[in-house]
């Protein structure tokens, strides 16, 4: 078993093929440590994150990838961000009565959405949507690229509440085959030989065994590993300008009906931000979202 989370990008060097593999453990029992969830809520996370970062790798921006999932079943919500740092953070909400134990995604999340979001720090905001219509989450994410004018891509993803796995393959642009029937037998030899993995081997072998257990007639080529890691974004500055965005009355309102202290708890990573009324008055004086003297937080 590894010990390190990171993502490990692989080609194939005959092929218009690439792949990239992840394996996520501190990061993933980061999330799942900030809230208690059910185990097919946190293997759904699991997979989400995994996906998330997986996705990280194939795109080349600075900025937020942001895989959210809704639906009216009893997870209303799952949430990933992942930066192009790959720093990751998520959460799920869910109605505990409704959770059975080794329940489906489709029995999860009925007449689920996703959408992805691609927010770069600088240029336009991306967003695609496709229907939870498949069995599992790499089902669903394969299908959005498969109706998309994206790439065409495929997903294996598993999670089992302290590791998350998973691996994307991805058809580049022509170049070393430009024969479509030769590109399309490439593309489905290689899938093929993917879905043969279990969900005991993807979340148990290493990069360069996984490949050679997969794909030892190919020629592949694998890069350096890209470190992960849990970080949220959240702080007491982003609390602040939440603040300062409701304007002074509103604050000031706020501030009177929770009795002279306004708390901001972050949903990812549970952190808590409390602004007094000498806060408030330094924030709209323009001094800033540090306490003020010797108020304390």
């Amino acid at each position: 078993m590894l010990d390190l989370d990171f993502t490990q990008r692989f080609l194939f060097d005959d092929t218009d093929v690439r792949g990239e593999w992840v394996g996520l453990e501190r990061s993933y029992a980061e999330v799942l440590a900030k809230h208690p969830y059910p185990e097919p809520v946190a293997a759904l996370l699991g997979e989400l994150l995994a996906a998330a970062a997986l996705l990280v790798g194939t795109l080349k921006f600075d900025g937020l990838l942001v895989l959210q999932a809704r639906s009216a079943g009893a997870v209303p919500l799952l949430m990933v961000e992942c930066s192009s740092a790959r720093e990751v953070r998520g959460i799920a909400r869910y109605h505990a009565e409704q959770i059975q134990p080794g329940a489906s995604l489709s029995e999860l999340m009925p007449e689920g959405v996703l959408t992805m979001t691609v927010d770069p720090t600088r240029g336009q905001r991306y967003q695609g949507i496709v229907g939870l219509e498949g069995a599992t989450l790499a089902e669903c994410l394969s299908g959005y690229f498969a109706t998309s004018e994206q790439l065409p891509t495929r997903f294996w993803l598993n999670a089992d509440g302290r590791r998350a796995c998973g691996m994307l393959l991805q058809q580049l642009p022509a170049d070393r085959r430009r024969e479509p029937e030769a590109r399309e037998a490439d593309w489905q030899h290689l899938t093929t030989l993917a879905d043969t993995l279990t969900a005991e081997e993807l979340l148990s072998l290493d990069t360069e065994t996984l490949l050679r257990r997969l794909y030892h007639q190919e020629q592949v080529r694998l890069f350096d590993p890209q470190p992960i890691e849990f970080r949220c974004s959240c702080s007491r500055e982003r609390s602040a300008n939440a603040l300062t965005s409701l304007g002074q009355q509103d604050a000031q309102l706020l501030l009177d009906e929770q009795g002279g202290r306004i708390t901001i708890d972050c949903q990812f990573c549970n952190q808590r931000y409390e602004f007094d009324a000498a806060d408030v008055a330094q924030l709209f004086a323009g001094g800033g979202s540090e306490a003020p003297g010797t108020t304390r937080h």
